[in-house]
């Protein structure tokens, strides 16, 4: 029996991300390449979208119709974009969709260079954005099990999470920058061009054509997705885990409110980052991930983790601690959408994979949305710290009762479970693009 201690470089590599999926696919390159490009221009807009609004109008309520504006194109077009990518070439749907949301940009620019720009347009485009986002993301989503092996697809959503994470925590920092300095004109154009270098990655892509199962798009379709997530309670498990996390533990909102009680009006940005922060940490060690086979258990554990960490930063007094707790939320958050992401795509054929995807695309879209009303009412009654912790409880107590509810998530394997063992079958004679 060897009791010696594993040898530092076999815990080295244990921890850094898998790079198998980005060395062995071009098309995964391509991907990969694009998203960072276009994340970062993305933030750019997201950041300035808000403050020229603020310029425009100086009301809290104009800056906060943004939200409301964004659900209902996002949750419509969601559900036909995922019917679409089951039907159509997913890499011309992502494409075509690029092409869109930076044509829209282009016109958020040409209001801005404007002498006295408009604020209408600003809330027709951001609609419109978000119609043509939720077109793209069950595509954009459904892409990457088609173009990397079966068995690569937790090292590859690790390595998508890698840049994620790291556009979400640098992102909004260079954006103020360039927002406060060269003005929403130049971050809207810098947005512009960031579709164009995104778009010339993605041509270059090889065509991603439908399975040989697929159905032309129709609420027929969407409604046949939806009752195949309905047969599988741990796909159900997977997205109520991730609603009842956002919905009673999202308190993005209250991040102002939080700053000030705290006695530190500059952390403000911190308390923003923080979250994203743990998610990079989790991202750049995300090695053992490829080992875990119990992805249910992941789930309820990590969600578990953003409730009690939720929890403590709203009842510590310390604004280092509290940084220190949304950066371990972030990073259970980060475990928990790599489970998921996991399960989804390695048990969903084909054929319904993009019309999962948009059921998915509610399951996190929905929940913050909703999470930020929740935070921001019950601040009203239990003050901004209360709202906090008693939301991580909820979260904690909402996330057991599923556990329990759902016992098929807990009891997931990917070494035994019958919907895994069919998709690998079904890409064994569906060849990857190298």
């Amino acid at each position: 029996m060897n009791d010696e201690p594993p040898h530092p470089r076999s815990l080295l590599r244990r921890l850094r991300p898998d790079l198998t999926p980005w060395r062995a696919s071009r098309d995964f390159r391509l991907l990969w390449g694009s998203g960072c490009v276009s994340s970062f221009g993305t933030f750019l807009t997201y950041v300035a979208v808000p403050l020229q609004l603020k310029d425009l109008t100086g009301s809290y309520l104009a800056v906060g119709l943004i939200g409301a504006v964004e659900l209902l194109p996002l949750i419509v077009f969601g559900l036909w974009g995922g019917a679409l990518a089951d039907a159509l070439d997913r890499r011309g749907l992502v494409l075509a969709a690029e092409a869109g949301l930076g044509l829209l940009s282009a016109l958020l620019l040409l209001n801005a260079l404007l002498p006295h720009p408009l604020v209408w347009p600003v809330y027709l485009v951001t609609a419109l954005v978000a119609a043509v986002d939720g077109l793209q993301r069950p595509a954009l989503d459904t892409l990457t099990p088609r173009i990397v092996e079966h068995d690569q697809l937790p090292a590859a959503f690790s390595l998508l999470s890698l840049y994620r994470s790291t556009a979400s925590v640098l992102g909004p920092a260079l954006a103020g920058v360039i927002v406060a300095f060269a003005g929403v004109q130049t971050a809207y154009g810098l947005d512009v061009l960031s579709f164009a270098v995104s778009l010339l990655l993605l041509a270059r892509m090889r065509a991603v054509p439908p399975s040989s199962g697929a159905v032309k798009p129709s609420l027929a379709a969407i409604a046949a997705g939806v009752r195949y997530a309905w047969s599988r309670p741990e796909l159900l498990g997977t997205y109520a885990v991730d609603i009842v996390a956002m919905l009673f533990a999202y308190p993005v909102a209250l991040f102002p409110f939080l700053a000030d009680q705290l006695h530190a009006h500059w952390a403000l940005g911190l308390l923003y980052g923080a979250p994203a922060l743990g998610g990079l940490v989790v991202s750049a060690t995300s090695g053992w991930a490829g080992g875990v086979r119990r992805h249910g258990r992941l789930v309820v554990a990590a969600a578990l983790g953003w409730g009690l960490a939720m929890t403590a930063a709203g009842l510590v007094g310390d604004v280092w601690l509290v940084l220190l707790f949304l950066a371990v939320a972030g990073g259970a958050d980060m475990v928990s959408g790599m489970g998921r992401s996991t399960i989804w795509n390695q048990s969903i054929p084909d054929e319904l994979r993009g019309r999962l995807a948009g059921v998915e695309l509610l399951s996190y879209s929905v929940g913050p949305q909703l999470g930020q009303v929740r935070a921001g009412g019950l601040a009203g009654v239990a003050g901004v710290r209360g709202s906090i912790w008693l939301g991580g409880l909820a979260c904690v107590g909402g996330v057991l009762a599923l556990a329990v509810g759902l016992p098929k998530l807990l009891a997931y394997d990917a070494r035994t479970d019958p919907h895994v063992a069919a998709v690998r079958a079904q890409r064994e004679h569906q060849p990857v693009a190298a």
